[in-house]
């Protein structure tokens, strides 16, 4: 049985100056070019293979698949079945959406209606042709069961073309490279599909609440002005910045706690303001409600404290550093969301970069360095979700952090931070 080359002509030689986009259309290439073909199909039954399906299919009816089949003329019929490894999707349009599934799949759903040819990155070097009925299908769809799961996360993947490696655009993406690198997505992917059209819709749906393109747009504007987390985080953050500067760098944890103390007391013994429109009086707050506040931001400050002791013990915070700041935690977000918003078409192309940018200027303000950036991000991750326990909430953005860090190919060694 072989695979491979147009069943009815001639398979075109690659360009001289063909890059594979990513290490999958690498591996695809070098395999097909060697005729190993089972290296060919090891490699397709590990990735995630990417069809066009209807969009107002797929929005009717999440849980259904709706295959938009294409046309090849060099197959009998002219009918295909066009699937795409993650590199080679087209540019998000707004009414072209894909969803992915495993190798062996292909296979299973075949029906006699179907084409009879399902083709492999169509068009590129690293194509193939494989024959979608049975009993041939069987040949190719075993290799899909033998394979691991598709997307390994926890490494730093980089598209070699089809994605900004340098400039601004580059810069407002790396910022979301911790999420990118936990999740083994392409860092610098703003033609983003992530995990294609129906999981990206899933996404924003369970995690957020977001269904709606206006949702999109508050949160998106929200995480971009720092104001998606807790203001009791900036107040007790700001108020040690405030008495690092007054007292020359270290802040004693004790007064630290005291400040915060005097600051709530002060704020709530009641005041006059004297405006434009008239005197308005301030009434003073009742003293248990004084004294549970002060109590919930002391114990605020002693999770702080602990967190960055576990960030200095973990090499994500040098000797005698602290976090400055938890807004990149909404910026390493915004950057993400930015793109999930593209992903669910609730967002053009044009929106998502300008909000990729604007992330990167906005950090860049904030921070000095990628290492103050992360570490303002793991602190925010880890007040949100982490709950003291040092699990995968904190754990993971940490190793995430070191790949990020040490890797040659990481934006973090090759961006500057700040654009002199």
């Amino acid at each position: 049985m072989s695979f491979g080359p147009p069943p009815t002509s001639y398979s075109a030689p690659a360009p001289p100056s063909w890059t594979p986009p990513s290490e999958i259309e690498q591996a695809l290439f070098e395999t097909k070019s060697r005729g190993d073909w089972v290296g060919y199909f090891s490699v397709l039954g590990r990735s995630m293979l990417f069809f066009e399906i209807e969009k107002d299919k797929a929005d009717a009816t999440p849980s259904a698949t709706y295959a938009v089949f294409g046309r090849d003329p060099r197959v009998a019929g002219g009918r295909i079945w066009a699937v795409y490894t993650e590199g080679m999707l087209p540019a998000p349009e707004p009414h072209r959406v894909f969803d992915w599934n495993r190798l062996e799949w292909f296979a299973k759903v075949w029906d006699p209606a179907d084409p009879p040819m399902i083709v492999v990155n169509p068009g590129s070097p690293c194509e193939a042709f494989l024959p979608s009925a049975p009993p041939h299908s069987a040949t190719w769809a075993q290799y899909g069961t033998q394979a691991p799961a598709p997307r390994e996360s926890m490494r730093l993947r980089t598209l070699r073309v089809g994605g900004p490696l340098h400039g601004t655009v580059a810069h407002g993406l790396a910022c979301g490279g911790l999420l990118c690198v936990n999740n083994g997505s392409f860092w610098n992917a703003m033609a983003w599909h992530g995990t294609g059209y129906p999981d990206e819709r899933k996404r924003l749906r369970e995690w957020w609440g977001i269904t709606t393109r206006e949702e999109w747009l508050i949160c998106l504007r929200d995480l971009l002005a720092c104001e998606q987390h807790s203001s009791v985080w900036d107040f007790v953050l700001d108020l040690r910045r405030t008495i690092a500067r007054d007292f020359g760098g270290h802040v004693d944890t004790g007064y630290w706690r005291q400040a915060a103390a005097n600051v709530i007391r002060a704020r709530s013994e009641g005041s006059v303001v004297v405006s434009e429109d008239g005197v308005t009086r301030t009434e003073p707050r009742p003293e248990s409600e004084v004294e549970a506040r002060i109590e919930g931001v002391q114990r605020l400050i002693g999770r702080i404290t602990r967190y960055e002791a576990r960030m200095r013990a973990d090499g994500v915070l040098d000797g005698s550093r602290y976090v400055s700041s938890v807004d990149a935690w909404d910026l390493g977000r915004a950057s993400k969301m930015a793109r999930w918003g593209l992903g669910t078409r609730y967002g053009t192309l044009a929106e998502a970069e300008s909000a990729v940018v604007r992330a990167g200027r906005a950090a860049a303000l904030s921070y000095k360095s990628w290492q103050d950036f992360s570490a303002g991000y793991i602190l925010g991750r880890s007040l949100h979700f982490d709950d003291e326990e040092f699990g995968d909430w904190y754990q993971d953005t940490v190793e995430a952090h070191h790949i990020l860090m040490s890797d040659p190919g990481s934006p973090w060694l090759n961006i500057p931070f700040r654009h002199h």
